[in-house]
């Protein structure tokens, strides 16, 4: 199959009442095992590149874009490519040429009055080169510049607030902040379900819930079903990953070749992507 815009699998996603999961990709093993879990679990699913794996990769977007690009369309599931976490509005330019079909651009740190300004801008450059744009509104917590941790007063994504932003800056999507953190190496998050409710009712576009990691499963599950549509997912990769070549290389400490230890990894990473997608858009 060759790939399909990010727009068509969260439409698809909020028409059945259920959620699709976007993974993060840093490298072309990360993307292989999520399309190989993916297909396992006969689901679609969204290969999110973010701003800082594309640091990882020397500022050079073009390179694991197109590795990602690639391995979707061997796929018999449907997948879609997408770039996540953008600050600097000129990697946010590069998008469609780089073959992203979206992209999240993140101004969640600024004062409510500069992230309108910055996403609404950005929003208008987006539906000109044909991007689907995602905002956040709000703070997700677990970033490196975190004014303040995903519970303090105030950090939360405010309904009334919300309503006005989508409807001034025209984003397609709305990373919302209702508990959960970037980088959790547990699953503890507690989720507010009854904002998420009064969120899915104050606006009129898709709800994502960024550090989905952090997540338990039932809280997930709720979470879907007061009305969160996508749902990214990034550390959960890395610590299967990281698990299953450490376990590997402590049992076999001659290896040497990386393909040993590093395909492990990648299939460890394949189980937990099925896993996810299960809870998710099951």
């Amino acid at each position: 199959m060759s790939l399909v815009p990010t727009r068509e699998l969260v439409e698809k996603a909020a028409a059945a009442g259920r959620a699709v999961a976007a993974f993060n990709v840093i490298t072309l093993e990360h993307a292989e095992a999520i399309t190989a879990g993916a297909e396992a679990a006969d689901r679609s699913v969204i290969l999110q590149i973010s701003e800082n794996a594309v640091r990882f990769h020397g500022g050079r977007v073009g390179p694991i874009a197109r590795a990602a690009a690639e391995v979707g369309k061997t796929c018999d599931i449907d997948v879609a490519l997408h770039l996540d976490h953008v600050t600097d509005i000129r990697l946010l330019h590069t998008a469609a040429d780089a073959g992203f079909s979206s992209a999240m651009f993140d101004a969640g740190a600024l004062p409510y009055a500069e992230n309108l300004a910055a996403t609404r801008a950005a929003v208008r450059w987006a539906h000109g080169a044909g991007l689907w744009l995602e905002g956040e509104l709000g703070y997700v917590g677990g970033k490196p510049d975190a004014p303040a941790s995903a519970h303090a007063a105030g950090v939360r994504t405010d309904p009334r607030e919300a309503a006005r932003y989508v409807a001034d800056t025209g984003v397609d999507a709305l990373a919302v902040a209702v508990g959960s953190s970037h980088a959790m190496t547990e699953r503890s998050a507690s989720l507010d379900h009854a904002l998420i409710g009064r969120l899915r009712d104050a606006v009129r576009v898709p709800l994502v819930l960024h550090g989905s990691s952090g997540v338990g499963d039932d809280e997930l599950r709720r979470a879907v079903r007061a009305g969160i549509v996508k749902v990214n997912i990034g550390t959960a990769l890395n610590i299967a990953f990281t698990r299953a070549v450490r376990e590997t290389l402590t049992a076999r400490p001659d290896l040497t070749d990386p393909r040993r230890y590093v395909a492990r990894g990648r299939e460890t990473m394949a189980e937990t992507v099925h896993s996810l997608l299960d809870v998710v858009s099951g």
